[in-house]
């Protein structure tokens, strides 16, 4: 008899493999059930929309009377009192306007505004000098500024050497090309002033660039000179422009209307057309402003170039019978024309 175990008969086990997975995204794992929320024992409020808040009330704002303007009809006019809200806040107001140092007396002039009419130095040197203690008034040493004299009355002099008021002269100059409207120039180009044979102290009045010729006025009145510079007055100056090719009517009526540059747009221009073909226009351009290089900067934003520029006129003084590089001086009629025209 057989005591050993016995082997069962039949087909051997065989090892299943597993089953590859699936190629592509893996499938999302069930989400995990959130446990139910407790019930609160308290009171749960009733559904649908829950009561609107109640609106504050508004502030009602009352707004002051505004304060009238210092214009033309008012209470405030031609007194010198700019109206401001005293009850606006502090970042809304107005700021105040600086204290004048001028003098109430027109007679009486800034020292250093005396100094450069008598020819000693420009404004600015001069006052350097009174800074620097070499100049006295009626004796008494000044070196502090603001400072206000009387040239008529007032003795003034410098380094002891009393000095006296230059006759006041006017000269017309037919500029050349690459002759610069300065008194100083680092560089030693010609000058307007040196071709002008005069012991005073004389400036331009105004300024053409090196390629442009033509009129302008020279003189030692610094007093004119401010008032003819300025651009309130607006006297009109008469320029003959050779532009290269023919300048069409569309480009011609946006001169007339003004042109917008940097500094703002132009004032409106009297234009005649002297001579247009395909080669080239002339044209005659009166304009009351002074802008930097204005006649060629208005002529290229409209598509041209400039060939030549003269200033012909300045007002009704033309500088018809004046050489190139000649120079003529202002009859009184002239003077007095200037100084009509530069009265407020």
């Amino acid at each position: 008899m057989n005591t050993g175990k016995t082997k069962q008969k039949g087909r051997p086990k065989i090892k299943q493999k597993p089953r590859p997975k699936p190629r592509g995204k893996a499938a999302p794992k069930p989400r995990p059930k959130a446990a139910p929320k407790a019930r609160s024992t308290a009171a749960s409020k009733p559904r649908g929309k829950a009561a609107p808040k109640p609106r504050p009330k508004p502030t009602i704002m009352i707004r002051p009377k505004p304060m009238p303007r210092a214009g033309r009809g008012s209470a405030h006019a031609g007194h010198g009192i700019s109206a401001v809200r005293h009850d606006a806040p502090v970042w809304k107001r107005r700021p105040k306007r600086p204290i004048r140092t001028e003098p109430s007396d027109p007679t009486r002039q800034r020292l250093q505004k005396v100094l450069a009419s008598a020819g000693v130095d420009s404004r600015r040197n001069c006052e350097q000098l009174i800074l620097d203690g070499n100049v006295t008034v009626n004796g008494i040493v000044v070196d502090k500024l603001p400072v206000f004299v009387d040239p008529k009355v007032d003795v003034i002099a410098i380094d002891g050497k009393r000095i006296s008021r230059p006759k006041k002269v006017y000269y017309l100059l037919n500029k050349p090309t690459h002759v610069i409207c300065t008194n100083s120039d680092p560089l030693g180009r010609r000058r307007a002033i040196d071709l002008i044979d005069s012991s005073a102290r004389i400036f331009c009045v105004g300024r053409l660039d090196a390629d442009t010729t033509g009129a302008i006025i020279l003189t030692n009145d610094s007093e004119l000179t401010n008032r003819l510079t300025h651009p309130r007055y607006e006297l009109p100056k008469t320029y003959e422009v050779r532009i290269k090719g023919r300048v069409d009517g569309a480009g011609i009526e946006k001169l007339k209307k003004g042109i917008w540059l940097a500094e703002g747009r132009t004032l409106p221009a009297v234009i005649k057309v002297l001579k247009r073909n395909n080669a080239g226009t002339t044209l005659q351009v009166i304009i009351r402003q002074g802008l930097n290089r204005q006649i060629r900067r208005v002529i290229a934003r409209i598509g041209y170039r400039v060939k030549a520029l003269k200033r012909s006129r300045i007002g009704d003084i033309s500088i018809k019978g004046v050489p190139l590089g000649g120079y003529k001086t202002l009859s009184k009629g002239q003077i007095e024309y200037l100084k009509k025209q530069t009265v407020t």
